[in-house]
């Protein structure tokens, strides 16, 4: 039996060399790839060498592995791998190679970590590796419904069509992320500067207002009470400013370290879908994003319970994931899907009695399809009324918040007129 030689990388990122008896260069290849190493050169003993240095060059070599494994191993913005999806869906749809696809993007992609992992797949599909577990190399970037909704693609032998559809579901997505962050960032960005003008009105101005009143009056007994309380609040504020400050920080921290535990998560997530004014945009962008990962998954091929896993670990909501946790195990046991859905309390019971029938009428994935639009405008909707909401309401706080303390400082001011009038 021929023995060949290889030069391979490991699942590190490391390079790696060695020797394997195999009929021929494909078997080689397929028992390289079997045992968790991805060759990049592989030469019959006898019929030539590999490219390879002395032990300088090839510490060269593995630094470079690793240079080139960092650069791919990072993540990207979801516009990018959604312009990525769409271009190379366009380019397998009028009859290109994907290899050949692959090629074109890698040398047109403006982003470096992205065009370093389209290089890692172009190598990695032309050893040999389906297109689906080349993907899978790159968990960062490509999640499990990409890599799966591929798989399913290439099984079908409809690759451009999942392709088309992943490329419509990251633009749905990405939108309906930014009409969420959109509706976030607002009242964020407002209570900051509140909150800054609070700080520096306090900490700055009041104090040089309490000498000239002290100065003129002589005694604070003679200030209005208004006037004394935001005086007393900045002389509070200005000696426990860095107490504050140190426990607003353990406090995120705190927090953060509570939302990275699996009971903290549920309680978060559980609070979000409760809260006034945003719960509900939370609870109808979790409903969309469900519907129509499930949906797209269903019509690609993927089989009902390995979608329910996919979509329960892209619910980004804990709520939700338990849901479909217990959908999945209904559907297990050969149970329908309403029931644990119903149960949930999750779904508005409009949600539930489209998947009721689509379970009957065989058309689940079109109806959850239907549900996302729904649900899509939905957001937008809610999105533009809490918009238009807050912008108002933010205002008046702010409002209210510097009139108090500018009333509180001239109300003495007002004082000392009338009474250098009245001498």
């Amino acid at each position: 039996m021929p023995v060949f030689n290889y030069i391979a990388v490991d699942a590190k990122g490391e390079e790696i060399s060695g020797a394997l008896d195999a009929g021929s260069e494909s078997e080689a290849i397929g028992q390289l790839r079997q045992s968790g190493v991805y060759p990049t050169q592989i030469v019959q003993e006898g019929k030539g060498k590999l490219k390879v240095g002395k032990s300088k060059g090839k510490g060269r070599a593995r630094r470079k592995s690793k240079e080139l494994s960092f650069l791919s191993s990072g993540k990207i913005k979801g516009k990018v791998l959604m312009i990525f999806t769409r271009q190379l869906a366009t380019l397998i749809d009028s009859g290109l190679p994907l290899l050949r696809g692959l090629t074109v993007l890698a040398k047109q992609e403006p982003n470096p970590v992205l065009k370093r992992t389209i290089v890692n797949i172009a190598d990695s599909v032309q050893t040999g590796s389906t297109f689906s577990e080349s993907l899978a190399q790159h968990p960062k970037i490509f999640n499990k419904l990409y890599v799966n909704m591929v798989k399913a693609g290439e099984l079908g032998g409809v690759l451009e069509v999942v392709l088309i559809r992943l490329a419509e579901y990251s633009e749905k997505a990405q939108k309906l992320k930014n009409k969420i962050i959109a509706a976030m960032v607002y009242p964020v960005i407002v209570m900051l500067i509140a909150s800054a003008i609070m700080v520096f009105l306090l900490t700055v101005i009041v104090p040089k207002f309490e000498d000239i009143f002290e100065d003129m009056l002589g005694s604070k007994d003679a200030l209005p009470g208004l006037t004394k309380f935001v005086i007393n609040l900045s002389a509070n504020l200005k000696e426990q400013i860095v107490p504050i400050g140190i426990a607003l920080v353990v406090l995120v921290v705190m927090f953060k370290v509570f939302a990275t535990t699996v009971a903290g998560r549920r309680v978060i997530d559980a609070i979000k879908l409760k809260l006034p004014l945003f719960g509900s945009v939370q609870r109808k962008s979790a409903i969309a994003r469900f519907s129509r990962t499930l949906g797209t998954l269903v019509t690609s091929g993927v089989p009902i319970l390995q979608a329910l896993n996919i979509t329960r670990d892209t619910a980004g909501n804990a709520v939700i994931s338990n849901a479909i946790q217990n959908v999945h195990d209904a559907v297990k046991e050969g149970e329908s899907i309403v029931n644990p859905l119903e149960a949930s309390k999750v779904f508005p019971p409009m949600v539930i009695s489209m998947v009721d029938v689509g379970e009957e009428t065989g058309q689940l994935p079109e109806m959850l399809l239907k549900v996302a639009d729904v649900y899509d405008d939905e957001v937008d909707n809610a999105v533009s009324a809490l918009t238009s909401m807050l912008e108002p309401l933010m205002i008046v706080v702010l409002a209210v918040v510097v009139g108090v303390i500018v009333m509180a400082l001239f109300l003495p001011m007002v004082e000392i007129i009338k009474g250098v009038a009245n001498q």
